[in-house]
């Protein structure tokens, strides 16, 4: 009898090529947004310099054309700038030549969205760095030179401070009669990278990973592969290829034959031209100065351990969360205990006053100024969120003090919420009295609140307090300063961490919000309900989950790295040798993904959160009653 053959094998399922689809997907939306840009691009009108409505001689010579070397504007684009600034009520105004090279033009467009970039006073000042037309007046007030003759990067970085004091102020335009400069050399790019607030080494490992994924996608995916690969190939022409468009790259032909090549090498290049930066005298005497202090030791900088909360007075405390500065790596340990009757943490023992300006140092200025600067910029739709929480509750208050101010990133946003207001600003830094120079605040008080506290008795229509509260020493004595301020009827508004939110107990020492040594005290939202009936206040509102702020995973991955790998070029840190750089190198490639991940971890919290009004933080809302 002939065996029955078996059955012939059911040929192999082949999954989706999801990684080809993904990269498909993004190209195809970068490309579809940048063309949007692009059509978005205001372009300059031809100038005739005999047209009797061109600005005349005194109205042309309120502004400065300042340009990077080899970069000669003729007097029809200056008129033309002139003329357009003054109609569109700017101060500010980058020229974009209309020949950019492809690959900066697609560069320029990944960063900057045409129509919210004069409308977001919070968003960076952008520019093609070729040519800025600004008023006399606030190059003067911004301390920059007239006869200033910047290198490209320096103007970059220029128009970045320059949109800080016009910052509703600022615009750019296509000038068809503006002609680039020589080519720049490959390592400039790094540093315009820097000079716009971006990583040049990060940004050369993504470019450099991404085209490995489009090689790996195009060699093992097939034809779904060969569409990525190809799709981002093709992508300058698919952008700035056509007539009639405002930019018209003489080098299109080139950039889209040679994409792949070019970008690598320029992604090598950048990285290797990214080296560390060169040490100045500040920057030594910064490091002798840190050197001195830690030779005496950091247990000087902490006050002895209380034995009882500060807020009630009970003595049934318990550690809560035992953690090294993550913020910054510099060393020291600190400790937060619990109340078991009100649920009060707080940093004990607590730190010094000189404790305080040591880890403060270099964080919000000095050698972390433009971090924070960058972070803090990034909240505009917090702010004006808490801005908008008065709505019901006012009409158009005409005195507002923010204490805690910092920059005044929060005034600056919040006037495009409260137009008629006037806002004034309150801190212990420097900033403040730089935001009163850029105009963010119409007065600045430096110094701390309750010294201020009889001075502007019954002045303020408004008190905020965003993120204040916890960073002080004595919270229920900054509510008392707070009360004598306000105006009876005012409002005070407080916006601060969650010591109940579930997220402190799951990431433990690695929950952001913990923001150890600075975060002195964390007051649960019925303690601050309690303290501010107790002034007079009847609270009017409460919010938790629109008080959310989405970095409670992003944040516990940035500590962990900070903590695996503390940054040995710090002025406060020990001498690495070069085996232990190395491993810190492969410890932040490594967490380059985790940050990945943890971004969309944050979404679907930050989803959760608003759904459930719970978050990681909470916002209060009380009227001072009228005696």
């Amino acid at each position: 009898m002939t065996p029955t053959p078996p059955p012939a094998a059911a040929p192999p399922r082949r999954g989706l090529p999801w990684l080809s689809l993904a990269l498909t997907a993004a190209l195809a939306a970068g490309t579809l947004r940048a063309r949007h840009r692009l059509a978005a691009l205001p372009v300059l009108p031809a100038a005739d310099p005999g047209d009797p409505a061109a600005p005349g001689p005194g109205a042309a010579g309120a502004w400065r054309m300042v340009c990077a070397p080899g970069v000669e504007p003729d007097i029809g684009t200056y008129l033309a700038a002139s003329a357009y600034a003054e109609r569109e009520g700017l101060r500010v105004l980058d020229l974009l030549p209309a020949d950019l090279p492809a690959e900066h033009a697609l560069g320029l467009l990944r960063l900057l969205d045409p129509p919210g970039h004069r409308h977001d006073p919070l968003g960076p000042g952008r520019s093609a760095g070729h040519a800025v037309l600004v008023e006399r007046d606030l190059l003067a007030r911004a301390g920059v030179a007239e006869e200033h003759r910047p290198q490209r990067h320096e103007l970059l970085e220029l128009v970045r401070t320059l949109k800080e004091y016009a910052p509703d102020a600022t615009g750019l335009a296509v000038a068809p009669g503006l002609r680039c400069g020589p080519p720049r050399r490959d390592p400039d790019r790094a540093a315009e990278l820097r000079a716009q607030g971006l990583p040049p080494r990060p940004l050369a490992l993504a470019q450099a990973a991404g085209l490995c994924l489009l090689a790996g996608a195009a060699a093992r995916q097939g034809r779904w592969g060969a569409l990525a690969a190809g799709l981002y190939w093709l992508q300058p022409y698919a952008v700035l290829g056509g007539s009639g468009g405002p930019v018209r790259p003489a080098d299109l032909a080139r950039a889209t034959a040679a994409r792949p090549g070019r970008a690598l090498a320029a992604a090598v290049r950048t990285f290797r031209g990214a080296g560390s930066r060169p040490r100045t005298a500040e920057d030594t005497a910064r490091r002798e100065r840190y050197r001195a202090e830690l030779a005496l030791g950091t247990d000087r900088f902490l006050e002895d351990r209380r034995p009882d909360c500060p807020w009630c007075g009970s003595e049934r405390l318990a550690v809560r969360v035992q953690v090294p500065d993550l913020l910054q790596g510099k060393p020291g340990r600190f400790t937060l205990e619990r109340c078991g009757d009100c649920g009060h943490t707080f940093q004990n023992p607590r730190l010094t006053p000189q404790g305080l300006d040591f880890y403060y140092r270099d964080f919000y200025d000095g050698t972390g100024g433009e971090g924070a600067g960058a972070l803090f910029g990034r909240l505009g739709d917090s702010y004006r969120a808490r801005a908008e929480m008065l709505r019901p509750y006012a009409d158009s208050p005409g005195s507002w003090l923010d204490v805690g101010t910092g920059h005044g990133h929060f005034c600056v946003a919040a006037r495009g919420v409260w137009p008629g207001t006037r806002f004034d600003g309150l801190d212990m830094g420097d900033g403040v009295r730089q935001a009163e120079r850029r105009g963010w605040i119409a007065r600045g008080f430096q110094g701390q609140f309750p010294e201020f506290a009889d001075k502007l008795a019954g002045c303020y229509e408004v008190v905020s307090m965003y993120h204040y509260l916890e960073h002080t020493r004595d919270p229920l004595a900054e509510l008392d300063a707070a009360a004598t301020v306000l105006a009876p009827g005012g409002l005070l508004a407080i916006e601060l961490p969650d010591p109940e939110s579930r997220m402190a107990g799951l990431l433990g020492p690695l929950w952001l919000p913990w923001f150890q040594p600075q975060h002195q005290h964390l007051v649960p939202a019925r303690g601050l309900r309690e303290a501010l009936a107790d002034r007079g206040f009847t609270v009017l509102a409460e919010e938790h989950g629109p008080a959310h702020q989405g970095n409670d995973f992003v944040g516990a991955v940035a500590l962990a790295t900070t903590w695996l790998a503390p940054d040995p070029n710090s002025p406060w840190a020990a001498p690495a040798p070069p085996l232990r750089r190395l491993a810190r190198r492969a410890v932040r490639a490594g967490a380059l993904p985790c940050f990945a991940v943890a971004a969309a971890l944050d979404g679907a919290r930050t989803a959760a959160a608003r759904r459930a009004d719970g978050g990681n933080a909470y916002r209060m809302l009380a009227r001072k009653d009228t005696p």
